[in-house]
C-alpha cells in the first residue's frame, strides 16, 4: 500500500466519499455513535456493505418477524445459512433460496451461474450434500432480442454450473412479462441431506480457536456487489459489470467435498460461506452469533491480484472461499485436507473474547469495529406504507365489457403456445437432471421429487409464485403463492413441512412498494400458519426497478414435502384409457388476473381469485387421504391457464404416449371463459381407476371437498363438451393431441430461434 494510500484509509472520510457509500446522514451519525469517533475508509466500507439493504434488511426486517418459524420439524429456523427440517431416520432437509437478479441481468451466465454457486455453499456450509437444485425466473417477453439474450445466458449460466458439481437441477418454473424486460429475476433454490446431529452452524465459539481462510484467491471482482445489489438501476447499470462475481464450479466442487470430510472427522466449531460482502460479513456474523470476536490479519489472506489494499480483501466477492473456526489443535489436519483436494488455504486470525471485529495487516490495525453492530445493530425502518393510486383501477374489471369466448380451441392452443404457460422442455433439456441418482420425478410435473437413499421416503420440491395477482392483491398475491406451492407438492404425494421464500420487490423506499411488501408478508404469513407450514429460511431482494420503473411484487415460495412411501410419489399426467377423470374443488367466476386475459385480452386487471384458507387445508387433506389409500393414478393442480389448459396438461406431459380425454362440462351461471379459463384456486384434476370411483366419491364427501365427475381418459382427442344447467349443447372443443402438442412443446423454442418454425 503506498503512502497516499495509507492515509487514506487511515485518515476520517471526507462527506462525498461517505455518500458514494450509500449512507445516509443519520446512518453515519450511528456509526459514529457505535465507534466513538470517526471511521476510516476500510471500516466505512465494511459498515456500507453490512449495513446495506442486502445484507441488514433494514427495511424488512421488522416485517419478517410476521413469518411462522417453530414447528415439530423444525431443525433451524431463519438466522443461519440455511433452514433445516426432520425428515425422519435421523437426517435432516437442509434448503434455502436466493436471488442474484441485478448481477444476471448485467453479465446473465455469471450472474446465474455465480448465483447456484452461492446457493449450494449455503447448504454444503450447513454439513449437508446438495442433492437438487430448482429456479424461479422471470424475463420481458420474449419478442424483444435482449430478453432472449438475458434467458439463454442466464439457462447456460445455471446448467453450466449446476452439471459441473454434480448436483441436479430437477424443476422450477418461468413467466415471461415486460415488466421484467429491465430488471429480470433469478431466483435459485438448493436441498441438501445431513445427518441432524452433524448439522454445521456459522458460529465462531471458543477463545483462542483459529479462523481458517479456504477456496479461491480473492481478487478484485464483486467488490461492492453487495452494495450494487441495493440499489435500483438506470440506462448505465451495464457499466457495473466488474461487480459481478466470476464463478469456478470445479474448484467449488473440491470445496464442497473438503467440507464434507471436515464434518465427517468433526474438524470445525463453525463455517460460513464468504457469498454478499465476502470476508467482511462471514466474520462478523461468525462473531455476532457466537457473542465473541475475530482477530484477523488480512496479509495472510491468499490473494491472485497484487498490491490489494484491506479494503479490497475485506469487500471483495470473490467466489468459491469459506471462513473456518477450526477444532482446538485441529488446525493442520483442516490445512492438510485442504492441500489433498488442492485448495488453498491459511491461518488467518483467531476468535477472541472482546467483541470486535479486529482487522490488521501485519501489525498494523486497519479496523476495529463491534461485530455485533455490524452484523445486528444495523439502521431499522418501518418504512412509510400507502397503497399506490392506481390500486383501485388495477382492481376494477367489468366483464361485461369483454366479449365472452367465441372459439375455445382458438384460445386454448393460443395458451398453450403462450411462453409462462408452454413446455419449458428447453430449458430443462439443458440441465442434467439425473446425475446422483436421486431423481424420481423429473422436470414436467406439478413437483420435482428425488428419493432419499437408505430409507423408504422421497421429498417433492417446488417453486411458485404468481406475480400478477400480487399486483392486483398483494395480501391475496401472497397467501395464493403459499397454495399453490402447497397443492403442487400433495399433487405429488407429499405432505409440506417446510418453506423457504425469496420476495423480489421494487425500492422500499416508495410508499407504494413498501405497502405491497407488507401485504404480501402477511398474506405468506397467514397462509403458512393456517396450513401449517413453517418458513426456516428466505431472502429479499429489493431496488429490482430500473429508470423509476418497478417491477411487479414478486414473492417466490421454495417449499418442501415429505413422502413416507415410494409408491404414494404421484404424477399430473394421465396413466390409462378409462381411468375417471374428476375434479376435487370448485369452479368459480375467478377471470382477474389470469393468463387468460393477458393473452387473450391484453388486460393485467381485476380482482385475483379469492383464497379460502380453511377449504385449501382440507383440500389437501382430502387428496392426500386418496393417494395413501392407493386411489389416485394422477393429480395435477389446476393453475395459469385454468381447467382446459390443466386438462390438456394432463394429456401431453406424459414422457412415452400421450393419452386423451373425453370430457363434459356443466355451465351454471357462468361466463364461458371462466369455467374454462379461469383460475379458481382450491382445484386438483384427478384420475382413478374405474374400480375406486364409489371408494373414492365416498371418502371425498365424508371430507367434505366438492368433487364433480367430468369423464374418462382416452387414447387419442381430447373432447370437451359443455352443456347448459339444463342439458342443452353450449359448445364442443374437439383437438388432437398433436395439434395440441406442437404447440405446447415447441412454443418456446421457436420463439428463441432454436427450433424451425
Amino acid at each position: 500500500m503506498t503512502e497516499e494510500s495509507k492515509a487514506l484509509h487511515n485518515s476520517p472520510v471526507p462527506p462525498t466519499i461517505i455518500e458514494q457509500h450509500g449512507l445516509s446522514e443519520e446512518e453515519y451519525q450511528q456509526i459514529l455513535k457505535h465507534l466513538g469517533r470517526e471511521p476510516n475508509l476500510t471500516e466505512l466500507g465494511i459498515f456500507s456493505v453490512m449495513w446495506s439493504e442486502h445484507c441488514s434488511y433494514k427495511s424488512s426486517r421488522v416485517h419478517l418477524k410476521r413469518f411462522p418459524t417453530e414447528g415439530e420439524r423444525v431443525v433451524q429456523g431463519p438466522g443461519e445459512n440455511a433452514g433445516a427440517v426432520d425428515i425422519g431416520n435421523g437426517l435432516a432437509a437442509v434448503f434455502k433460496m436466493e436471488s442474484h437478479n441485478h448481477p444476471s441481468f448485467i453479465e446473465p451466465f455469471q450472474g446465474a451461474a455465480t448465483g447456484v454457486g452461492g446457493i449450494l455453499r449455503d447448504i454444503f456450509t450447513m454439513g449437508a450434500r446438495p442433492i437438487a437444485l430448482l429456479n424461479s425466473l422471470r424475463f420481458g417477453e420474449l419478442d424483444i432480442p435482449r430478453n432472449q439474450h438475458l434467458l439463454k445466458g442466464v439457462v447456460s449460466g445455471i446448467s453450466s454450473y449446476g452439471n459441473c458439481m454434480g448436483v441436479p437441477t430437477v424443476g422450477g418454473e418461468i413467466t415471461f412479462n415486460d415488466i421484467y424486460s429491465k430488471n429480470p429475476l433469478v431466483n435459485v433454490f438448493c436441498l441438501g441431506i445431513v445427518k441432524k446431529d452433524r448439522l454445521l452452524r456459522g458460529l465462531a465459539k471458543g477463545i483462542g480457536n483459529q479462523v481458517l481462510y479456504i477456496g479461491a484467491k480473492t481478487g478484485r471482482d464483486g467488490i461492492h456487489g453487495a452494495t450494487m445489489a441495493s440499489d435500483s438501476f438506470d440506462d448505465a447499470s451495464e457499466k457495473k459489470r466488474p461487480n459481478v462475481q466470476v464463478g469456478d464450479p470445479f474448484l467449488e466442487k473440491l470445496l464442497l467435498e473438503a467440507c464434507l470430510e471436515f464434518l465427517e472427522q468433526d474438524l470445525l466449531v463453525g463455517i460460513q460461506d464468504m457469498g454478499a460482502a465476502g470476508l467482511t460479513s462471514s466474520s462478523c456474523e461468525m462473531a455476532s452469533r457466537a457473542g465473541t470476536g475475530i482477530d484477523m490479519d488480512v496479509a495472510k489472506v491468499p490473494r491472485r491480484e497484487p498490491h490489494m489494499t484491506p479494503y479490497e480483501i475485506l469487500l471483495s466477492e470473490s467466489q468459491e472461499r469459506m471462513l473456518l473456526v477450526a477444532q482446538p489443535g485441529k488446525e493442520e489436519t483442516v490445512l492438510a485436507i485442504c492441500r489433498k483436494w488442492g485448495i488453498d488455504a491459511a491461518v488467518v486470525g483467531q476468535v477472541t473474547g472482546d467483541g470486535l471485529l479486529r482487522i490488521r495487516e501485519g501489525n498494523e490495525v486497519v479496523a476495529e469495529i463491534p461485530a455485533h453492530a455490524l452484523a445486528e445493530e444495523g439502521p431499522r425502518y418501518e418504512r412509510p406504507a400507502v397503497p399506490p393510486h392506481y390500486q383501485e383501477f388495477l382492481q376494477s374489471l367489468n366483464l361485461d365489457t369483454l366479449p365472452d369466448v367465441k372459439d375455445p380451441a382458438e384460445v386454448l392452443l393460443r395458451l398453450l403456445a403462450s411462453p409462462t404457460i408452454a413446455s419449458k422442455r428447453w430449458v430443462f433439456r439443458q440441465y442434467d437432471h439425473m446425475i446422483g441418482t436421486n431423481t424420481v420425478v423429473c422436470p414436467g410435473s406439478d413437483a420435482a421429487v428425488v428419493r432419499i437413499k437408505g430409507t423408504t421416503k422421497a421429498l417433492a420440491m417446488t417453486t411458485d409464485g404468481n406475480s400478477r395477482y400480487c399486483l392486483l392483491n398483494p395480501y391475496m398475491g401472497g397467501g395464493l403463492a403459499v397454495a399453490e406451492a402447497a397443492r403442487n407438492l400433495v399433487c405429488a404425494g407429499a405432505k409440506p413441512i417446510g418453506v423457504t421464500d425469496c420476495l423480489n420487490f421494487g425500492n422500499p423506499e416508495r410508499p407504494d412498494i413498501m405497502w405491497q411488501f407488507i401485504m404480501a408478508v402477511e398474506g405468506i404469513a397467514d397462509a403458512c400458519r393456517t396450513l401449517e407450514i413453517p418458513v426456516v429460511s428466505g431472502n429479499v431482494s429489493f431496488y429490482n426497478e430500473t429508470n423509476g420503473l418497478s417491477i411487479y411484487p414478486t414473492p417466490i415460495l421454495g417449499m418442501v414435502g415429505l413422502i413416507e412411501r415410494p409408491e404414494e410419489i404421484t404424477t399430473q399426467w394421465f396413466k390409462h384409457h378409462g381411468d375417471r377423470i374428476f375434479l376435487l374443488g370448485e369452479t368459480k367466476e375467478d377471470l382477474g388476473g389470469t393468463e387468460y386475459l393477458k393473452v387473450i385480452h391484453s388486460r393485467e386487471q381485476g380482482a385475483p381469485p379469492w383464497l379460502d384458507l380453511d377449504q385449501e387445508k382440507a383440500l389437501h387433506t382430502c387428496l392426500l387421504t386418496l393417494i395413501r389409500n392407493g386411489f389416485v393414478q394422477s393429480a395435477h393442480d389446476c393453475s395459469e391457464g385454468g381447467l382446459l389448459v390443466t386438462l390438456a396438461e394432463c394429456c401431453l406431459t406424459c414422457s412415452s404416449t400421450p393419452l386423451g380425454a373425453t370430457v363434459i362440462l356443466t355451465q351454471h351461471r357462468m361466463r364461458l371463459d371462466a369455467l374454462l379459463f379461469g383460475e379458481s384456486p382450491s382445484r386438483i384434476l384427478i384420475s382413478i381407476k374405474p374400480e375406486h370411483v364409489n371408494q373414492v366419491m365416498e371418502t371425498v364427501q365424508h371430507l367434505g371437498v366438492p368433487i364433480t365427475a367430468l369423464g374418462q381418459v382416452t387414447q387419442r382427442n381430447m373432447d370437451v363438451t359443455v352443456r347448459g344447467p339444463h342439458d342443452q349443447p353450449v359448445c364442443q372443443v374437439s383437438m388432437s393431441l398433436s395439434d395440441m402438442a406442437d404447440q405446447w412443446h415447441h412454443s418456446l423454442a421457436r420463439q428463441l430461434g432454436t427450433e424451425p418454425s
